[in-house]
Parts: C-alpha cells; sequence; structure tokens
C-alpha cells in the first residue's frame, strides 16, 4: 500500500477519497466512459519527458519506442517534443508514418523481419534499418540493389556477458537479438564490401526495466568501446550509436526508482572519454525508452461485479483480466507471480480490513490481477485501478481471448478528457 500511495503523491496529486487523474475523478471518467478502461495522464508523459532530457547531454536524441504502447495519439504527442520513433514491425512503421513522424526520425530494429517489411522500410527511406543477422544484411543488400538505392543500416550487436543487466536481458548471452559481438567484424567486412550497404551506425541493447544507473552506465561504456572499433574498421566517424532502451520503472513494492541524478552523473563520465574522440565526432548518441515515458502515466480502471468467499478466502471479480492486461496477471515474464501496485481507487482513504484476490471474468485460473492484496471493505461497484499501466498492457495481452470487448483508451491533458480508442475498436 506505501508503494500506491507513493505513486499517487508523485503522479495523482489532488487524490484524497477517490483517485485523480490528470485533475478528473475516476469515477466521473468510469461513469461516462463505462469500464474497464486504460486512462493515460499527458502531464506524467511531459514530467517523465523533462526529467529524462534533463538528464541527458544535449549530444543524446531521444526515439520513442513504439511497442511500450503504440496508440497513435500517444506517438503524436511525443512527435510534437521532436521525439524519433522506434518501430519493429511493418505496422508500427506504418503508425508512425500516420503519426506524422518524419521517415528520416525513425529507426527500425527486430529480428526476423521479413523482405516484405525491409522493402517498405527501404522505399519510405527511413533513416535506418537496424541490422540483426548476416542473413538480414544480405537481403537488405539484394533489395537495395533491386530498387537501385542504397540501405542505410546500424549493426546491432550482442555484446559480450559483462554487459549484461536488467529484469529481462537481451544480450549478454546466446539470443535472437543482434549478431554476437565476436562474430561483428565478419559480418562488417562483408557490408563494407557491398556498395548497396551504407553502414550508419551502431546498436547495442543489452537489457530492459534496468532501475541500476550505475549498470546503464557500464552498458553504454561498452557500447562505446564497440562503436569505436567499428568506427576504426569503417575508417570515419559513425552517424549513430544507438544505446537502446532499458529505463525501467518500479513495478513492486522492493523497487526503487532508477536515480536520474546518478545517471546524470554517469552520462558526464561517459562523455568525458567521448568529447574530442574523432572516431565518434558528430555521432548522435541515441536512447529508446518506451516504459520509462508512458508507464507510470497509464491507469487500468475495472470494477467489482462480484464478491464471493470460497473455502475461507474472499475473491473481487472485476469486469476485465489478463485479456487487457497479460503483465499484470504475472504471464507476461513473471517468474513468481508479484502483485503490480493495486487499490480500491474510490476509498483511497479507507483502511485495510483484510485481504483479496482480484481475478478477472476469464474462464482460467491465470487470470488473477493481483493475490492477498489488502483491501478495506469493498462492495459490487466500486472501481479497481492497477497502475504503471501506461506500457506493455493493452497491445501485450490476448485481447481476442473470450472475445470480451477491448476497453476504451482514454488520454487527459490539461482537465480535457480525449477518447484515443473506443471500446471494441482495433
Amino acid at each position: 500500500m506505501e508503494h500506491v500511495a507513493r505513486l499517487i503523491d508523485t503522479y495523482f496529486p489532488g487524490s484524497s477519497r477517490e483517485l485523480m487523474v490528470g485533475g478528473v475523478a475516476v469515477g466521473r471518467l468510469a461513469a461516462a466512459h463505462g469500464t474497464p478502461l486504460f486512462v493515460y495522464d499527458a502531464s506524467v508523459m511531459d514530467r517523465k519527458w523533462t526529467v529524462l532530457r534533463e538528464t541527458l547531454p544535449p549530444e543524446f536524441s531521444i526515439a520513442y519506442s513504439v511497442k511500450a504502447n503504440p496508440n497513435p495519439r500517444i506517438l503524436r504527442h511525443f512527435v510534437a517534443k521532436g521525439s524519433l520513433l522506434e518501430v519493429a514491425s511493418a505496422g508500427e512503421l506504418r503508425r508512425a508514418a500516420e503519426s506524422g513522424c518524419p521517415a528520416e526520425r525513425i529507426v527500425f530494429a527486430g529480428p526476423g523481419k521479413t523482405e516484405a517489411e525491409l522493402e517498405l522500410a527501404l522505399r519510405q527511406d527511413i533513416r535506418e534499418i537496424h541490422v540483426e543477422s548476416l542473413l538480414e544484411l544480405e537481403r537488405l543488400g539484394a533489395l537495395a540493389r533491386r530498387l537501385s538505392i542504397r540501405a542505410r543500416i546500424a549493426l546491432r550487436v550482442n555484446p559480450g556477458a559483462e554487459a549484461q543487466g536488467g529484469a529481462m536481458r537481451m544480450g549478454g548471452k546466446p539470443t535472437a537479438f543482434g549478431i554476437d559481438e565476436e562474430g561483428l567484424d565478419s559480418v562488417l567486412d562483408v557490408a563494407r564490401l557491398d556498395p548497396a550497404i551504407d553502414v550508419r551506425g551502431v546498436h547495442v541493447y543489452a537489457g530492459t526495466q534496468i532501475l541500476d544507473a550505475t549498470v546503464l552506465g557500464q552498458q553504454y561504456r561498452r557500447a562505446v568501446d564497440i562503436a569505436r572499433r567499428v568506427a576504426d574498421r569503417l575508417g570515419r566517424p559513425l552517424d549513430t550509436l544507438d544505446f537502446g532502451g532499458g529505463l525501467g520503472i518500479p513495478y513492486f513494492a522492493n523497487e526503487t526508482e532508477l536515480d536520474m541524478t546518478k545517471l546524470r552523473e554517469e552520462l558526464h563520465a561517459l562523455m568525458a572519454g567521448v568529447t574530442g574522440d574523432r572516431r565518434l565526432a558528430g555521432t548522435t548518441l541515441l536512447v529508446e525508452p518506451g516504459r520509462y515515458l508512458v508507464g507510470e502515466a497509464g491507469v487500468y480502471v475495472t470494477r467489482l461485479i462480484d464478491l464471493k468467499v470460497s473455502r475461507g478466502k474472499t475473491f473481487m471479480v472485476v469486469d476485465g483480466g489478463m485479456n487487457h492486461h497479460l503483465a499484470a496477471s504475472g504471464n507476461l515474464g513473471q517468474v513468481i507471480k508479484r502483485n503490480f501496485p493495486v487499490a480500491v481507487v474510490n476509498r483511497l482513504d479507507a483502511v485495510p480490513e483484510g485481504s483479496a484476490d482480484v481475478v478477472g471474468p476469464l474462464c482460467t485460473p491465470l487470470d488473477t490481477l493481483a493475490r492477498d492484496l489488502p483491501v478495506p471493505a469493498a462492495a459490487v461497484g466500486d472501481l479497481i485501478g492497477i497502475f504503471q499501466s501506461g506500457a506493455y498492457a493493452l497491445t501485450a495481452s490476448p485481447m481476442e481471448f473470450l472475445g470480451h470487448p477491448s476497453p476504451v483508451e482514454l488520454l487527459v491533458q490539461d482537465g480535457r478528457v480525449e477518447v484515443i480508442r473506443g471500446r471494441g475498436s482495433r
């Protein structure tokens, strides 16, 4: 409960008995738009953007990672701030273009790109395609020659084990992501000899959901070492060094937020070694945050529709579940189920009187949103809110399972409520 209280104090001021999102009472939102729903507070996204921008040196650019939350309205929000967009599929590429993001501000990463996706990226003339394997490089070169263009690429590198870190490791081990560091020189040589390929940069991404600034600093320094090696082999500076994402947010009670002051110090030390290095002269240093920018801005709101006791255990049955928020159910990467921050958001001032499991309406025991949650005396009709729900929630969930309608998505900005996705729409 302390975790919930900290989140509310930090991001949802004005909440007392009832949660206020962007100055609007959650009960008003539920009454007007029904439940379940996702609501995002634009001021929280703006706050996170500002903190990150002030932490990063001026040589850094930000590319919002579309996969975190691909709602077109949210993409437009970040594009308007000058963000690049990082996409990982043809569908995300189309959404990025439709959001008004210029092609030269789009980068495309991810394993398993099809020929059709590579051709689309080439035809749209995006900033860079991040190559994940030798075969993908050869396929891209053949497509570029057929189209009589030159493919701008960055080589995504799977660094050595010393660069590992984060809740979900993306590198430093056998992985589908990127080119193993020990095989980088041979792949780079193939790229250098292909006139249809223009090697512009390096992408090094070793892990995600990192809450330790020291770990991020270590990974960034390792990426700089790899970039220098590539620049030496090319005989010219790189256009881009992409550090990937990785900046985490605290989901669980035992986690602490990423220390941005410490990260600023790590980056200051990093730049002391980069500034003046001819191999990185003019190089754009790029980070690809998604979760960090939108995760804390979102709340998933459901309504209590049944309250029952089974063999001494209380169950709060709500009208939305893992079909909308797989991560909260623990079925998106958790080995041991831990509760997201969850509260009865129309009774914030009520004292817990017991505990209950919060379960959704699906016909599976996997549809459990919280276990042994301390709760006040609740009643049918109360609203249950799951915090930290702005990223990897709706579109990372099996929405078609059992055919329930999809939830509404709302954006609250300066007290104005905007429907950014209607119920049942795709």
